[in-house]
């Protein structure tokens, strides 16, 4: 695989061909993931519960993540690396700064926040300083106490129009690539209309950019035996992980997933 950059990711947006991306938090999987064609690398903070067995991701610290994206790194054969600022990491200017550096410095190419429109001046302060930033709206995990569990965002008129709003601030700020979690497709499918920007989703229906899974729910792999709606299980039937992977690649790119079961109505 050549190296995936932003110039690429926009190259796919423009021609239509989905974009496939993984979390990823060691050598050994990213070795794996890059051969079965994922373009992403997503060493999100959900290591904190598929790997610590958190019951979060708020417990995550910056040293975790500096360390996963490291170990990455060095398996990563070509994909973009994308890595998650952890809670709190991002609450000042100086902090954010630091954070970021941190991450890039241990081998991240793009750093992910999530928020709302609040992100667009710390988006505005990266993208001044050459990071790449991509925005996490919908539902945000690290804002799981404010936002009572988690639920799907975006449902009442007034938040899809804020989301809506939010996206495009935000890509006026900067933002390099959007994420949206558990939202209604229909507003997924707006708002990836509506940026020139990549929008990649979870739960967010089939016509975003891209999709992301976390990497052990998709081989069906769950602390809790249960598997969110939007989750599809690519082991069943397959001979090995790299096949699994390889199936889930396909599908992405083939737009089979997610089908409409995957997704949320408004």
């Amino acid at each position: 695989m050549h190296d995936i950059t932003l110039i690429t990711l926009q190259s796919l947006k423009q021609s239509g061909e989905k974009i496939a991306m993984l979390t990823c938090y060691d050598a050994t999987f990213a070795q794996a993931a890059c051969a079965a064609g994922v373009e992403i690398l997503l060493v999100g903070d959900s290591l904190g519960m598929v790997l610590q067995g958190h019951d979060s991701t708020l417990p995550v610290t910056l040293a975790d993540m500096a360390y996963h994206v490291a170990c990455v790194k060095r398996g990563n054969q070509g994909a973009l690396i994308l890595a998650d600022l952890p809670f709190m990491a991002y609450a000042t200017t100086e902090q954010t700064l630091h954070s970021c550096g941190t991450l890039m410095q241990a081998g991240a190419h793009m750093v992910k926040l999530e928020g709302a429109g609040w992100l667009a001046e710390p988006i505005r302060l990266l993208a001044e300083r050459g990071i790449p930033a991509c925005a996490h709206l919908g539902l945000t995990p690290q804002a799981v106490n404010l936002l009572g569990g988690y639920k799907v965002q975006g449902r009442q008129e007034n938040q899809a129009r804020q989301m809506r709003a939010d996206a495009i601030a935000l890509e006026q700020a900067g933002a390099a690539m959007l994420l949206l979690e558990c939202v209604p497709s229909e507003l997924a499918t707006e708002i990836s209309q509506a940026v020139k920007i990549p929008v990649i989703g979870i739960g967010a229906g089939a016509s975003t950019d891209g999709q992301v899974l976390v990497l052990h729910d998709m081989l069906g792999l769950s602390l809790s035996g249960r598997s969110p709606k939007f989750v599809k299980d690519f082991m069943a039937g397959q001979a090995n992980i790299p096949a699994a992977l390889a199936a889930y690649v396909r599908a992405v790119k083939a737009v089979t997933f997610p089908a409409a079961e995957h997704g949320f109505s408004a």
